[in-house]
């Protein structure tokens, strides 16, 4: 989620279908095929699944160079929403990608950069972050001289469209950085990272902007939320500064609109911002959280197995915490996974096998539970 960082160097379960008045997940009648959403001009690259990697029956690679990352699907199952630098344009775009014919468009202006694309409104509208309004070219580069950093534009104010681009509204209008934002399962809430009271903190407002409350208030960078199926629960990442001198150094760089992500873990809480635990206490980074359908585990990226390094892979671990249970093997990047609504389908963004250094391309897992 936004902060190009662990993304950039490469950096979620979602969705179920109703029944009555809770949100479940059905099994299909025995009668009933599964929807097979592969693109036709997918490549099967089974050959990438390496050796562990016992959750994936099939793999399809569904873009080729470049960087792609934050692919989420639509409600429908028939379309996902990505991050992409294409078609010439030096930083990101958010794109759609039809997977009935593998035809991809853009949604977004076009200029600045953008960030964390989502459905809602029974797919009929879009949700993305951007820096358009600030200036139409990128956003300058982080500045590394501070070691490993990520920059926290202060540009960024979320908007909504049509999955065409047109009717384009702004939700957000405060002064500083306002993105990372995704939805509830009914489409009613919105979740979303913004510096507005002088931290990064999570808030939750409506969609059309109204009703805004916040979440979360302790000093640190709290990002990267998503709701759970039932929408009862939040996930996110937090990095928090362990005594006085780090939360010195937190405040300095953001005051220059950055952050440090090398410490990262993963916590939950109740939609309204209560009962908050953290879920996972290991070295490293651990991000891009989200439910498994079930609500009883996080999948997530993280290098905690080499915190030093750039290997990241996808993990599960239950939402009450224990030791992470590997679902990637691949050793460069792998992260932002996200489930179908049917939850036979895992898209992901990764490294593996790419023909340039730093090249990202999403990914479509047939899940094995």
């Amino acid at each position: 989620m936004s902060a190009r960082g662990l993304r950039g160097t490469a950096i979620v379960a979602l969705v179920g279908t109703l029944l009555g008045a809770a949100l479940v997940v059905r099994a299909p009648r025995a009668s009933e095929p599964w929807k097979t959403p592969i693109p036709p001009n997918a490549v099967n690259v089974d050959s990438l699944i390496r050796e562990g990697e016992t959750h994936f029956t099939r793999l399809w690679q569904l873009t080729f160079g470049g960087e792609n990352a934050e692919a989420y699907w639509s409600s429908d199952d028939n379309r996902l929403i990505f991050q992409s630098t294409r078609d010439g344009w030096p930083c990101d775009q958010e794109y759609i990608m039809e997977l009935g014919t593998g035809a991809v468009r853009r949604v977004s202006t076009g200029t600045g950069r953008t960030t964390c694309g989502y459905f809602y409104d029974e797919d009929r509208r879009v949700l993305f972050s951007s820096t358009h309004l600030a200036g139409d070219s990128c956003p300058p580069t982080p500045d590394f001289s501070q070691g490993y950093v990520w920059r926290i534009d202060p540009g960024y104010d979320i908007f909504t469209a049509q999955p065409s681009g047109s009717d384009l509204r702004r939700l957000t209008r405060t002064d500083g950085y306002d993105a990372e934002a995704t939805l509830s399962t009914d489409g009613r809430w919105i979740v979303f990272t913004s510096v507005r009271d002088g931290d990064l903190d999570l808030y939750k407002m409506k969609t059309d902007g109204s009703s805004v409350s916040r979440l979360t208030d302790k000093l640190g960078y709290d990002g990267g939320a998503f709701f759970s199926r039932d929408g009862q629960w939040i996930c996110y990442r937090s990095s928090y500064p362990a005594d006085d001198s780090s939360a010195a150094q937190y405040k300095a760089l953001l005051g220059r609109h950055l952050v440090r992500p090398s410490a990262m873990n993963l916590w939950v809480m109740k939609a309204d911002g209560s009962d908050k635990r953290q879920v996972t206490s290991k070295p490293g980074a651990s991000f891009a959280p989200y439910f498994t359908p079930d609500g009883k585990d996080l999948i997530y990226s993280s290098n905690w197995e080499q915190p030093k390094g750039r290997n990241f892979d996808l993990y599960l671990v239950g939402v009450e915490g224990g030791e992470p249970r590997p679902v990637t093997r691949d050793p460069s990047f792998d992260g932002f996974p996200m489930f179908s609504r049917s939850g036979r389908w895992l898209v992901f963004s990764s490294n593996r096998g790419a023909r340039q250094r730093g090249e990202t391309n999403l990914f479509l897992a047939e899940w094995r539970p």
